[in-house]
């Protein structure tokens, strides 16, 4: 399919790029760059309770399993007011979300001393989509509103820290029904980047309302061109993902499976009549499977997905929302199999939970497969729950003092 708009860019060409390191914060022990030692650490990254100016604290930890960790006096502060995480080819990136300006991505590595270090410092926009592709990162900055209608995308290379390709599309073109296609992640499916969208009207004061709650639509490209092949659409159940929740995973056999909440809106009340779902694109496809369709509302008594975490094995981990019909509030953790269309609550978790670490760059699966973990706040307290696989039940593990958990994200060194 033809590109609907292309922008060209040469590494180098552009000002965008502006790399700084801080001296004292700088690697201070000598390794071979691209050489690891096998090792791995937990970054938790925690909101600390009543600062102002910091986005999040990064903390380390051994394991997850077991002990406490605090905010005070320990870790590496991030500024801002929010800030994004992931970790790729051995970094861990720290991307802030500068609300239109544009924002800093810090580069960390673990010394092989296993101190967490700052290995360099860039800019791009600030992006709402964020995911890895072969050994970049692939950024999009989403305009959700106002004159401007081009979604710029931005490759990453992971390893140098710095920009290597742009290109853009013109979303109201790409939607095709008046509104906008609002990209709510990007996942990599084989050597091609599939990017699920909603439809928004970007206006009206109803930014993130649609007249078409009830169809489902991922965008795919050509990777590193960028070029857009197709659009993949159904109408069994609502738009996949949502804002900064990623929604679609690939299982090891290739099949990508969608997740949706089923929470589209209009004026701010939910419209949509599909239910809360999973649905099924097969390996080598570029076509919803039809005669696949997980209803996940039904087989959960009528609950919706908030957002899911595979965990190996064709079994993914949801967050659901905890009271029946609502597509917000406090949450409730389950395993669902997709192969066999299994439907589990998880016991041992806590009675009120309020929000967990994101999912979208959770990879603190164990290493037999049998455990995943996942930060988990309530009223009272934020731990690192423990999730056991074949039996659906979590128990507490590493205490978190001082904040909120926001990601928890396994780097090697």
């Amino acid at each position: 399919m033809r590109k609907i708009s292309k922008l060209l860019f040469l590494a180098g060409s552009m000002a965008l790029l502006g790399i700084s390191c801080d001296k004292e914060d700088m690697l201070d022990e000598t390794f071979t760059e691209g050489q690891f030692q096998g090792l791995s650490k937990y970054v938790v990254t925690v909101t600390p309770i009543g600062t102002t100016g910091i986005a999040d604290i990064l903390l380390t930890a051994d394991r997850l399993d077991q002990g406490t960790i605090s905010t005070a006096g320990n870790g590496k502060e991030q500024d801002g007011s929010y800030r994004y995480y992931m970790t790729h080819k051995g970094r861990f990136f720290s991307l802030l979300y500068g609300q239109g300006n544009p924002g800093a991505v810090t580069t960390y590595r673990f010394s092989p001393a296993g101190k967490l270090v700052k290995s360099s410092e860039f800019q791009t926009e600030t992006v709402q989509v964020f995911t890895k592709v072969n050994d970049e990162l692939l950024l999009i900055k989403v305009p959700r509103s106002g004159a401007n209608e081009t979604a710029g995308m931005y490759r990453i290379d992971a390893l140098k820290s710095r920009i290597v390709g742009r290109d853009s599309i013109n979303i109201v073109k790409l939607a095709a029904n008046g509104e906008r296609a609002h990209f709510t992640w990007a996942t990599q499916v084989g050597n091609k980047v599939f990017v699920p969208y909603m439809s928004i009207k970007g206006c009206c004061n109803d930014a993130f309302g649609t007249v078409y709650p009830d169809s489902s639509w991922v965008a795919v490209f050509s990777y590193p061109e960028l070029d857009l092949e197709k659009v993949i659409r159904d109408n069994r159940t609502s738009y996949l993902g949502n804002y900064f929740s990623n929604g679609l995973s690939v299982t090891e056999n290739g099949d990508a499976y969608g997740f949706s909440s089923a929470a589209a809106t209009n004026s701010g009340v939910v419209t949509t009549t599909k239910p809360s779902a999973i649905v099924k694109i097969p390996n080598g496809t570029m076509e919803f499977d039809k005669s696949y369709f997980f209803n996940i509302q039904e087989a959960s008594g009528g609950h919706h997905i908030s957002t899911h975490t595979y965990l190996g094995d064709n079994v993914f981990l949801l967050m659901m929302y905890e009271t029946a019909g609502a597509v917000k509030g406090n949450l409730k953790m389950a395993l669902a199999n997709v192969n066999t269309k299994t439907f589990t609550w998880i016991t041992g978790g806590p009675v009120e939970i309020t929000s967990t670490s994101a999912a979208y760059n959770n990879n603190t699966l164990s290493e037999d497969g049998k455990t995943g973990f996942i930060g988990l706040n309530t009223t009272t307290g934020s731990w690192v729950y423990k999730i056991d696989i074949a039996t659906a039940s979590a128990s507490s593990g590493l205490t978190v003092e001082g904040g909120k958990i926001t990601a928890i994200t396994k780097v090697e060194y």
